[in-house]
């Protein structure tokens, strides 16, 4: 049940009836009709724009039709007062039953309650983390796993066919700076001091790769050539990091479907049929670039390079795919790899990128673009930093990592549920503060105790009904006399509900899980709102004594509200607690 979108059907039936009357011309285009929220609560339930969009085809004042809208709209019996405001917006207030409607939908469909078929089965790759396999995920890698994570599980939830993919970047230098780091730990492993220069990965994080390949090589690499072992120990470190880096991901909730390698596009011909199909639509051409923003003639010296011609799908400037020397840019595999996910039949293409990645945003996209016939969408979301305290200082470093605090580091103290709320309690293009001791503390002022506090609130009443002898099934409370649900604070939290299956529509259709996690904590603080004010007013307790019939109404109300906290933390990968301790 997804009551907006019933509401937006009244409407646009009413229009069409409208029309059909010849109050309004026929054939008007609809699609920009919609019913939201009002802004200011206290001027009604819904909204709709419908007058003030269709004003100018219909060749009308907006209050014209907003009154004859109304009038319309009056006769249905969920609508108890329609008011056209300002220059011809419209504001409903709908009946009771309606909200209390909800309920019953929230009890009946149960974690369903929300649920869409938006994505029709469609096709979607959300391509995530894929950090470099040279040691441990850092705590930016959590962010973005998180963000990806959420996301993949809000669009299965509105029916998209969804694979989550890991792009292994192990085909550039940094492997080979890995495998040089790693030689150092075995010649450690063999009794030799290790010469961690300037430039190699410090981090203790090796030193079991040393064991291993001691263990498989003896002693027979030490005092040779890189020529000799730089393949060899660069296969079997980055092989070693990736398992480490899949075991970070589970430790954090997270599963991919598709493991893809960079490597693995060099040499076999993939690069070169991707930047072969730009050239044969004529945009890839020999040219000198002209100097990027802040070099000067005297330091910057033109050279012929291969281009694409990325201003034709949108980008600010072409962009370089081999270097004069002949080798492949950076780019070039990426093209080669995106194809390769255009090739696979997605419909289409989410990446997550660090923050760092903003420059390869319009180029990403114009390659796609070009080589999809502009048929498969890319959208990129650039995840910001998070900074790191504990009881508000700045936390210090991992020894283990040598730099950088590791996601072990993360959800050791903190555990995966937190953090992955925490992590989403921000939009992902805004840096996050995340402080050890705030997200663990019991206050309101830390979403995720206020959410899950929530959750078991709800379920002690589910406990003590049970003991009381009521029926707390969600069929027998989806059968209660829901009419007795009229308080004023009681028809807030329903309102409330009703706005979930909405709320997940949006943030799917923007690529937002972050929004799922706002909802959460503010329907949480309706129901301990609703709570409280029970202390006050004993009418408003979900157990009322010696009345069956009025608490399993009211329970009714508790339960739907937990239906859709367990719905909404499902999304975001956190298990909902039923006791808090």
């Amino acid at each position: 049940m997804n009551l907006f979108a019933e509401i937006r059907t009244l409407v646009t039936d009413s229009l069409t009836a409208l029309a059909a009357e010849g109050v309004l011309p026929a054939g008007l285009e609809l699609a920009q009709v919609a019913v939201e929220p009002p802004r200011d609560p206290a001027h009604g339930d819904m909204a709709t724009n419908a007058a003030m969009v269709l004003a100018k085809p219909a060749g009308m004042q907006p209050r014209a039709i907003a009154t004859a809208l109304a009038e319309k709209l009056s006769l249905d019996p969920r609508v108890t007062a329609v008011e056209v405001a300002g220059p011809g917006f419209l504001n409903l207030r709908l009946a009771a039953n309606v909200w209390q409607g909800v309920v019953k939908a929230a009890l009946t469909e149960g974690l369903d309650f929300g649920k869409s078929s938006a994505g029709a089965g469609r096709k979607v790759n959300v391509e995530f983390v894929s950090a470099n396999p040279t040691g441990p995920m850092h705590v930016g890698h959590v962010r973005g796993a998180v963000v990806g994570d959420a996301l993949a599980r809000l669009l299965a939830y509105t029916g998209w066919n969804v694979t989550r993919e890991y792009y292994i970047n192990d085909g550039g230098a940094q492997v080979d700076v890995l495998a040089r780091s790693a030689y150092e730990r075995y010649r450690e492993a063999n009794g030799l001091e290790p010469e961690i220069r300037e430039g190699l990965y410090p981090g203790d994080y090796l030193i079991p790769v040393g064991e291993a390949l001691k263990a498989k090589f003896g002693t027979t690499l030490l005092d040779k050539g890189e020529e000799v072992w730089l393949a060899d120990i660069r296969e079997i470190a980055s092989e070693m990091m990736m398992e480490e880096i899949r075991g970070d991901l589970a430790a954090l909730g997270v599963k991919m479907d598709v493991y893809s390698s960079e490597k693995a596009l060099y040499g076999t011909g993939q690069i070169e049929a991707a930047i072969q199909a730009l050239r044969d639509m004529d945009l890839i051409y020999e040219g000198t670039l002209e100097p990027p923003k802040g070099k000067t003639l005297d330091d910057w010296e033109p050279r012929i390079q291969t281009l694409f011609r990325s201003t034709a799908h949108g980008d600010d400037v072409d962009r370089p795919v081999m270097k004069s020397d002949g080798s492949w840019t950076y780019f070039a595999p990426d093209i080669a790899y995106h194809y390769n996910k255009v090739q696979r039949g997605f419909d289409e293409l989410i990446d997550i990128f660090g923050a760092d990645h903003g420059g390869y945003v319009k180029r990403m996209k114009a390659a796609v673009s070009a080589l999809s016939n502009g048929k498969v969408p890319l959208d990129i979301k650039l995840v910001q930093l998070v900074k790191l305290y504990k009881n508000g200082e700045p936390f210090k470093m991992s020894k283990r990592a040598g730099t950088f605090v590791t996601l072990r580091d993360v959800v050791e103290q903190a555990g995966a549920d937190v953090t992955r709320f925490m992590m989403l309690t921000r939009k992902n293009d805004v840096t996050l503060d995340f402080d050890f001791a705030k997200v663990l503390e019991q206050s309101k002022d830390n979403p995720v105790f206020y959410v899950q506090y929530a959750n078991a609130r709800i379920n002690s009443v589910l406990r003590k009904s049970r003991e009381a002898g009521i029926d707390c099934s969600d069929a027998a409370l989806a059968n209660a006399d829901l009419a007795i649900l009229g308080h004023p604070a009681e028809i807030e939290m329903a309102k409330k509900l009703a706005e979930w299956p909405r709320l997940v529509e949006i943030a799917a259709k923007s690529n937002e899980p972050h929004r799922i996690a706002f909802y959460l904590y503010e329907l949480a603080s309706e129901f301990h709102s609703l709570w409280n004010k029970g202390n006050d007013d004993t009418s408003l307790r979900f157990i009322q004594d010696g009345n069956a019939a009025t608490s399993s109404a009211k329970i009714a109300l508790a339960r739907a509200t937990g239906v859709v906290i367990s719905a909404g933390l499902g999304i975001l990968g956190v298990t909902p607690v039923e006791e808090m301790r």
